[in-house]
């Protein structure tokens, strides 16, 4: 490839990729987060789910890069590990951060009007999603994302 030749999107992601394990670091506090919402009495789940639904409007807005959590990454956990056998395209977790907002905003709005088990379930759905993450590295709002640009491409 020349120096005038424009970057395949290949190469642009490889150069603005991410290191996988944290967003896998991110769906574990995730997970305990939720899990206190399940656990907590009201109004505390209420607020603890809206702190969790700012950190994925975060994640969905500015990428999963910018959330607290990617700090807490890249200043404590990443200094201490090998670096990443690969990085991956920052798309497909930034949209799983959309996914993860949106059970947040139904589990609020749910505990907003007294629906305590429409919240709980929707939490359920987020915390299981954080889980798979956190505990088997598969990211489910990823694949969705995958899924989706695959069907785009075909149709």
């Amino acid at each position: 490839m020349t120096t005038t030749a424009s970057p395949t999107v290949d190469s642009l992601t490889v150069a603005r990729g991410i290191d996988p394990r944290g967003p896998q670091l991110a769906a574990g506090i995730t997970a305990a987060v939720l899990v206190a919402v399940l656990l907590l009495p009201q109004p505390a789940a209420t607020v603890l789910l809206a702190v969790q639904a700012v950190l994925f409007a975060t994640g969905a807005l500015r990428g999963v890069q910018a959330t607290p959590y990617a700090w807490l990454f890249r200043t404590l956990v990443r200094p201490r590990l090998a670096p990443p056998a690969e990085l991956e395209a920052p798309e497909p977790p930034r949209f799983a951060q959309a996914v993860g907002l949106a059970f947040a905003l139904v589990g609020l709005v749910a505990f907003l009007a007294g629906a305590t088990l429409v919240a709980q379930v929707a939490v359920g759905a987020a915390l299981v999603a954080a889980l798979l993450n956190a505990v088997f590295a598969f990211c489910l709002g990823c694949e969705v994302y995958l899924l989706i640009r695959r069907f785009i491409a075909t149709a």
